[in-house]
């Protein structure tokens, strides 16, 4: 599958991740090992793929350490931000921005992933198509 690319997140606790962006769309399609604690943890959501592991990967793999802060941000796009924001926010995820309309025409709002990575949920304002 050389057309394929996916950015794998560097996570503390893969289950607590897996059950956060499966909250926001994706679904599990792999885990390695199959049984027990997850180490790696591979999701889809349409046509994007996502992959979770556990932040000992890199010492183990590349003999680096994940560094401290924000990581990367996610970018997703759903049906209506104000409502899935406050959704995620009952089941205790941190909000970091309220939404609000933007000027290119998208509401977006920040919340932050379980190791505090930017989450943006982005929708088209009406009208703004």
């Amino acid at each position: 599958m050389p057309d394929r690319a996916f950015p794998v997140i560097y996570t503390t606790d893969v289950a607590r991740s897996v059950r956060f962006y499966t909250r926001l769309g994706f679904e599990v399609r792999y885990q390695f090992p199959p049984d027990g604690e997850a180490g790696y943890v591979s999701l889809r959501r349409g046509s994007a793929d996502l992959g979770l592991v556990d932040a000992s990967s890199p010492r183990e793999l590349l003999g680096a350490e994940v560094g401290q802060g924000p990581r990367f941000e996610m970018f997703i796009y759903v049906e209506d931000v104000d409502t899935t924001l406050d959704a995620l926010r009952r089941d205790g995820a941190r909000v970091v921005r309220e939404p609000e309309d933007m000027p290119w025409g998208e509401r977006v709002g920040y919340l932050a992933d379980p190791d505090g990575n930017p989450v943006a949920l982005a929708a088209s304002v009406r009208g703004a198509e």
